[in-house]
């Protein structure tokens, strides 16, 4: 059994980058940083700051692009990924990246859009571990709430 699975809690570090694939796919890139503090061998309080390049694909992408900020506080579930590839000198380049498929924007009214929210992007069962990003619907909408007069079908 093999799990790769992510869980992030930080700040954008740029506006998201919305861009899209030749067959029309939302692409969204951002940075996150992760603090962590602690005390240093002097006995002094020190903060360590951590980059993450942050891959959000399709619909998820598009909100990214429109509600997210620079600054804004956000929690992210995806997985990591590492891959490589050839700059303009040709030079080999390697980077690893979360593929971010769960976004929850985090902080108060007015470090954000009104409200918390949540989106997640949802996989279809069938995909494969080496499948290209996803191509699923997203649901990003609160379930309608449980009626016990509604039919249950079992």
């Amino acid at each position: 059994m093999a799990v790769n699975k992510v869980i992030l809690v930080g700040h954008l570090g740029k506006d998201p980058e919305l861009r899209y694939t030749p067959s029309g796919d939302a692409v969204a890139t951002f940075t996150l940083a992760t603090s962590e503090r602690f005390k240093g061998r002097d006995g002094q309080m020190q903060e360590k700051t951590e980059w993450h390049n942050i891959v959000v694909w399709r619909q998820l992408a598009e909100i990214c692009g429109k509600f997210l900020h620079k600054g804004k506080q956000v929690y992210l579930e995806g997985k990591i990924q590492s891959r490589s590839y050839d700059d303009r000198d040709g030079n080999k380049r390697y980077i690893t990246e979360i593929i971010a498929d769960q976004m929850q924007m985090l902080g108060n009214k007015g470090e954000g859009e009104g409200r918390s929210s949540d989106y997640q992007q949802k996989r279809p069962a069938t995909e494969t571990a080496s499948a290209a990003p996803a191509r699923a619907s997203q649901s990003y909408e609160e379930e309608p709430p449980f009626n016990a007069d509604d039919e249950i079908p079992f």
